[in-house]
């Protein structure tokens, strides 16, 4: 057959016309920050006469004040000490709470659309995540590795709107897991080999899964740790005993994912069907517990709550807050709430029993001198939307019985010290990173306040809360 021109020519032509497409696009800001999400972007900034929760675990002060200046927070004080020049724009706080910009470490850019697809949310959940006062987010894992690399390239030129970003890897898993997505391990050079191309790519952490082996797992801590990189794990296979003993740095999910009291449970091998009953059949002040949880104090293993998942399996419940719901598209809406209904209705259900226990653990694991952060885990079948749920984590964990200002830190200082940020953010003191959320309302007073978040700071450009929520209305499942 005769060389023909003809494939070159419609190539050339087809990317002729995504050059013109992207040239139109970019000149109406479909990719970058629009400034109709910015209230403010001046030099100098006060927010005064605000009650502060500082993110440190210190009790919430009224009356306060904090100046912004170049980004960075210049000064913390009462309202009535404040040196404010004539030139600074002032923002009126009364009534209202200041909170540093939430840390939150289980976050992922894909969002569960049915017959266990992930699909990624690469516009939608940036944006929604900021709206909802991330500024920083953990990926614990991912199943689009290249697309969060990018996306956090493009937050950190200014391409795009959201938090800043620390990339986890994709999973470390074993074999077992019917996610087609996620890559299996051959063995514990599999998993070297693995570690070493993406921290070539530029990831930050790494993240252990559900059927991993402990060889492999003592070979990824090895890696990581050379690297000066964390190691997290949302483990089954090996329980929390081993993977502390083998020095991991984080645990996911509280205690809901400890196979510790699963009887008779086998080496390297996740007994999933087992996990959930020995949860429920648990006696959380046995002896058992009390000695995992000292051993996970002295190893100084932490761990990342995110009951907002867990609460979406819990008969009695609420739904996710109705300004969630109106993000998401019919089809994947009406899945959520097909799903919750069926919970709703079910008899002798045990996820009640469970998740109250889990909640003590947390409480107790803090009280013992555990270090606990949080994040959301948008899986399950729906109900854990970004950004609404960050918000909603606040809330579990005062119902957990934290200190209103004992959760905000959880969600803030905690994260930022686990992933050695803290001299730059995590909480509000002059010369961090003006990182902030402004609520309307007291939230000492009403935890709920949280959700009426007006407008949040990062490195003090101040985006408006409302108008970012209903850009991305009804596209959530989408893109």
């Amino acid at each position: 057959m005769p060389y023909s021109k003809k494939p070159l020519l419609a190539l050339s032509r087809c990317t002729s016309l995504l050059v013109l497409l992207g040239g139109i696009f970019s000149s109406v800001n479909a990719y970058g920050v629009d400034e109709e999400f910015i209230n403010y972007d001046q030099n100098e900034i006060a927010i005064v006469n605000v009650t502060l929760i500082d993110g440190t675990g210190a009790p919430p002060k009224t009356n306060q004040a904090v100046l912004i200046k170049s980004g960075h927070i210049a000064a913390v004080d009462s309202a009535k000490d404040i040196k404010i020049s004539q030139t600074t724009t002032v923002i009126d706080g009364t009534g209202k709470t200041l909170i540093p910009g939430l840390v939150m470490m289980h976050e992922h850019m894909f969002y569960p659309t049915g017959n266990a697809h992930y699909t990624e949310m690469l516009y939608s959940f940036p944006r929604l995540y900021l709206a909802g006062g991330a500024t920083t987010v953990r990926t614990a894992g991912t199943t689009a590795p290249y697309g969060d690399l990018n996306l956090r390239d493009a937050i950190n030129s200014g391409k795009t709107m959201g938090p800043d970003i620390d990339v986890t890897a994709p999973y470390l898993n074993g074999p077992g897991l019917p996610i087609l997505k996620i890559k299996s391990l051959r063995d514990a050079q599999d998993a070297k080999n693995m570690m070493q191309y993406w921290d070539q790519e530029g990831v930050t952490s790494y993240k252990a899964y559900m059927h991993i082996h402990q060889d492999e797992l003592a070979q990824v801590l090895s890696s990581a740790h050379q690297r000066k990189r964390k190691v997290t794990g949302h483990l089954c296979s090996i329980t929390y005993k081993e993977a502390a003993e083998l020095g991991i740095d984080n645990l996911e999910h509280g205690f809901f994912a400890a196979t510790d009291f699963v009887k008779d449970k086998k080496k390297n091998q996740c007994p999933a069907a087992e996990l959930h009953q020995s949860l429920v059949d648990l006696d959380i002040n046995a002896p058992e517990v009390e000695a995992l949880i000292s051993l996970l104090v002295s190893k100084n293993v932490a761990l990342t709550s995110t009951l907002t998942v867990f609460e979406t399996f819990t008969q009695g419940r609420p739904k996710a807050y109705p300004l969630a719901l109106e993000a998401l598209i019919p089809q994947v809406r009406e899945q959520y709430e097909t799903r919750w209904q069926k919970i709703a209705q079910q008899e002798n259900a045990t996820w009640p029993i469970v998740f109250k226990k889990m909640m003590q653990l947390e409480k107790r694991f803090v009280e013992a001198g555990g270090t606990l952060m949080a994040g959301t885990d948008p899986t399950g079948y729906g109900g854990v939307i970004a950004g609404f749920s960050n918000q909603r984590q606040i809330e579990l964990l005062v119902e957990a019985g934290f200190s209103i200002q004992q959760a905000i830190k959880i969600a803030t200082l905690n994260g930022a010290t686990f992933l050695e940020r803290d001299t730059k953010i995590g909480s509000i003191e002059a010369g961090k990173q003006a990182d902030l959320v402004l609520i309307d309302g007291e939230l000492i007073n009403d935890t709920s306040a949280i959700r009426d978040m007006a407008v949040v700071f990062k490195h003090g450009v101040g985006y408006n809360v409302s108008k970012i929520v209903q850009q991305t209305k009804s596209v959530v499942g989408l893109h």
